[in-house]
């Protein structure tokens, strides 16, 4: 009876240490502005190696408590991102933004649920209709098959409270104020302002150094929306990936942006199929071919284009 006891034991002591995580190590926060701190991910696709984080998590220091922006793929990340606040403060988290729904930027919620179960989560409408449809467990399942299991555990705490544009919410001396334009990234999309620091969240309607999927949203709607960011003129801009800055990374996002479109959208219409034009367009890409994942999107962004211009050409 004892030995039973002891191998039932043993083998539930392993079908958890199954469903671990492998823990993210530390990146540091670095402070942006004066209530704001930024922790930069890596920019390679989610794998192996980096474990699955790769964004751009936010900590935003209020006179009483913090708020945290997208704060990663998995509850590792999440953790992580806790223990560099704790180096910081013992205020304790109210609120979580989000700004889309692919899970590699929240994901980590579950971390802030456990550490602090009265914290609030706010995401677009659309974010949480389609979490809570199938895209949720999808970025589960997909962020553990990147990684070869390295999420393990993660599971989805999907925001409960709705954002429109416009929006401002007000708490421990801050003011963040929601900005939402459709047809962006993936049509699920909310960009955060901290007023007091002249702080953009874009959420990946904006990449640096890295090349952006666009699977899921359009290049008009994300020229539209860079047009305005650089008009609006803040003194910090937080890609979704890739190191913040001034608006340069606006402008240099749009330039990819608008490249891309008008370069395809022109080879078209003389008559060429994607095949036949990529030459030419990876050609007046050059600057951005060392990107990460250029080579992955290139063709898919080309196709994407070429959809997107047939179906203009109809309006």
């Amino acid at each position: 009876m004892n030995k039973s006891i002891f191998l039932i034991s043993a083998l539930l002591f392993a079908s958890f240490e199954v469903l671990a995580g492998t823990p993210v190590p530390d990146y540091k926060a670095e402070q942006l502005a004066e209530h704001t701190y930024v922790i930069t991910g890596p920019t390679e696709r989610p794998n192996p190696e980096n474990l699955g984080f790769m964004n751009n998590p936010a900590i935003l220091m209020g006179n009483s408590s913090v708020i945290i922006i997208d704060p990663g793929s998995s509850l590792e990340s999440g953790r992580m991102v806790l223990r560099q606040l704790k180096k910081m403060t013992n205020k304790p988290v109210t609120l979580v933004f989000n700004t889309h729904v692919h899970g590699d930027h929240w994901l980590g919620n579950q971390a802030i649920r456990e550490e602090y179960p009265d914290a609030k989560f706010y995401a677009h409408p659309e974010m949480i209709r389609k979490a809570k449809e199938s895209e949720a467990e999808a970025w589960v399942k997909r962020m553990s098959d990147l990684t070869d299991g390295a999420t393990e555990g993660t599971r989805a705490v999907i925001p409960e409270n709705e954002l429109k544009d416009g929006d401002t919410v007000k708490i421990s001396g801050l003011t963040v104020k929601v900005h939402i334009m459709p047809a962006v990234h993936s049509y699920t999309d909310a960009m955060f302002e901290i007023v007091e620091d002249s702080v953009m969240f874009t959420g990946d309607n904006v990449t640096y150094k890295r090349v952006a999927r666009f699977d899921d949203g359009t290049f008009r709607g994300t020229i539209k929306m860079a047009d305005k960011l650089i008009a609006d003129d803040f003194n910090h801009y937080v890609p979704g990936h890739g190191p913040s800055g001034d608006k340069k990374i606006i402008e240099s996002f749009r330039n990819y942006v608008v490249t891309l479109y008008d370069t395809v959208k022109e080879l078209y219409e003389e008559g060429l199929s994607d095949f036949e034009m990529k030459d030419q367009v990876v050609a007046k890409l050059s600057d951005y071919q060392q990107w990460p994942g250029f080579e992955d999107e290139i063709g898919r962004h080309i196709s994407l284009a070429i959809l997107e211009a047939e179906k203009a050409s109809f309006e």
